[in-house]
């Protein structure tokens, strides 16, 4: 019976470890442009086959200094995505008709490394659905390491 609550006890805490994510954004050491581009093109395909840029708009969460973050809205935008930034430098508007304009999907990434076995790591976060895909460095190019993980 110890064993089985203990297991249970294990489980719970586990999956708040892995649910419970306060932070986003770029969490690479430092890596060459070519790399984050590569992934934020790839990220944008996915969120076209899922989010029609006509129809959909985006409400990025975060800033976006990093190489991948400005890459991403860079691209989104030419695809025509509507998106509202977080620009840091600029006063907050709080006036109801400001907030109440702009309504979209949430958007938030991360972007981190496995370091024991050598991949990179992106999730995208979409409202409260996320999709993850794994990148591996292969002569000096990275490439995806496997299909998109939906969670809905």
């Amino acid at each position: 019976m110890r064993k089985i609550t203990l297991i249970a006890l294990l489980l719970v805490g586990l999956s708040g470890c892995a649910t419970i994510q306060s932070t986003y954004g770029n969490f690479l050491p430092p890596t060459p442009a070519s790399y984050t581009k590569t992934m934020a093109e790839d990220a944008v395909k996915q969120l076209l086959i899922l989010y029609p840029p006509g129809s959909t708009r985006f409400n990025l969460q975060q800033t976006t200094p990093d190489n991948f973050g400005t890459t991403l809205v860079e691209l989104m935008r030419a695809k025509g995505y509507a998106l509202m930034e977080i620009k840091p430098e600029l006063p907050v508007q709080r006036s109801n008709e400001a907030t109440n304009s702009y309504t979209g999907l949430a958007l938030r990434y991360i972007l981190d490394q496995v370091n024991s076995l050598n991949l990179y790591r992106l999730t995208l976060l979409v409202g409260d659905q996320s999709m993850t895909r794994a990148y591996r460095v292969q002569d000096s190019t990275v490439h995806p390491a496997g299909l998109w993980s939906r969670k809905e």
